[in-house]
């Protein structure tokens, strides 16, 4: 089932993260500094997005069939994120003109999805945007063999205890990695950006997002008929997932700051997993009302999320004095750049991929299911 408002979220996201990265090009100006400050927060977006949709599709699959095809599941997401990213890492690679910053980390940490994990990001930061989508990778090939795992023997108990224990441990963990860094930076021993390098992009460190996401898709599969009660008060969810999302953002005055860095986390993912359980329906205020163009940007988000510092740097470098200065207007300039190029990049190269995914052979395994449904 289609639900615009999870399309509206997905706008959102992409068109604040393009918000916060204009800082590359100069930023917005003191008046509109504010629209772009927190514009990092649209990645947490799409991790809850994605945590919800995967594990509503791999959820749903057990409980219905009782087994996955993982070849199936794996060649599908091959479908859906190599082709666009495999073509952009090409152009980074082929075109050093085309970088946001001059150094690039070696192919193989984007090819091997290991970037986030070693980065040296002051001497190499073009295209390190990718740290996200190794993130989303690193949940692609962990998390359906663990709903597999876990439910050969389902316990609601053991599920919870594990969501506690990964909260706690990311909590536990990012506060650990802050005083140690912290304390080093302090005595002059750390010449690097341990902030980004340690705690902003490593996989460990950024699971709240899909694990909030994870949490809406088993109440959804497993208790549909509580996500339906629930969903009767989906603009209670949804005024409680702003008032929620404020408080990490105050939790995040200093992003860089322990108490963002240690409880921000599960606290925004929280707010934002608010805002996605009212847009899964169609009771809420988002979810009956229809923003033009918003589905279609949501379509691209993903090669536009690829391309867009690209087009940024090579606007900036043909434009960027005419441009300097004049805030949202030079935004709207370069976003536009962006939505061309990453248009482009959907319709030429995402978009025939995805066309090919339901022409795959599928497993006997899967063939049955589908014939069992039919």
């Amino acid at each position: 089932m289609k639900y615009p408002a999870l399309d509206l979220l997905r706008a959102i996201a992409i068109v604040w993260v393009m918000l916060f990265h204009s800082f590359l090009v100069g930023g917005l100006g003191e008046d509109y500094g504010w629209l772009s400050r927190y514009g990092w927060m649209g990645v947490d977006l799409f991790f809850v997005l994605s945590g919800f949709l995967i594990g509503t599709q791999v959820l749903a699959a057990l409980v219905r069939d009782g087994r996955l095809s993982f070849r199936d599941f794996y060649l599908k997401r091959a479908f859906r994120i190599l082709p666009a990213f495999w073509v952009v890492l090409a152009l980074y690679l082929a075109f050093p003109v085309l970088r946001e910053a001059p150094g690039l980390e070696p192919w193989w940490k984007f090819a091997t999805f290991t970037l986030n994990l070693s980065i040296d990001y002051a001497s190499n930061a073009a295209f390190s945007h990718a740290w996200s989508l190794c993130v989303e990778e690193h949940f692609y090939l962990v998390f359906p063999v663990l709903a597999w795992a876990m439910l050969r023997k389902p316990s609601p108990a053991k599920f919870m205890s594990l969501c506690l224990l990964l909260v706690l441990a990311g909590i536990a963990l990012r506060s650990a990695v802050w005083l140690h860094d912290t304390a080093l930076a302090e005595n002059g021993g750390m010449q690097r950006n341990w902030f980004v390098e340690d705690l902003y992009y490593p996989t460990w460190a950024r699971l709240d997002g899909l694990l909030a996401g994870v949490v809406l898709a088993t109440v959804k599969v497993f208790r549909p008929q509580l996500w339906e009660r629930v969903q009767a008060r989906a603009n209670a969810a949804l005024l409680l997932g702003l008032l929620v999302v404020a408080a990490a953002m105050w939790l995040f005055k200093e992003r860089t700051g322990l108490i963002g860095n240690a409880i921000g986390w599960p606290v925004l993912s929280l707010g934002l997993a608010l805002l996605v359980f009212a847009g899964a329906g169609h009771r809420s205020v988002i979810a009956r009302g229809r923003v033009p163009g918003a589905t279609w940007l949501a379509t691209i988000s993903y090669s536009l999320y690829l391309v867009h510092k690209a087009a940024f740097h090579v606007v900036q470098a043909q434009w960027g004095d005419v441009l300097e200065g004049v805030g949202l207007l030079a935004f709207c300039a370069y976003a536009a750049a962006a939505v061309v190029a990453g248009a482009a990049l959907h319709y030429a190269v995402e978009r025939p991929f995805l066309r090919l995914r339901p022409r795959m052979p599928v497993s006997r395994r899967a063939a049955e299911a589908q014939a069992s449904a039919s």
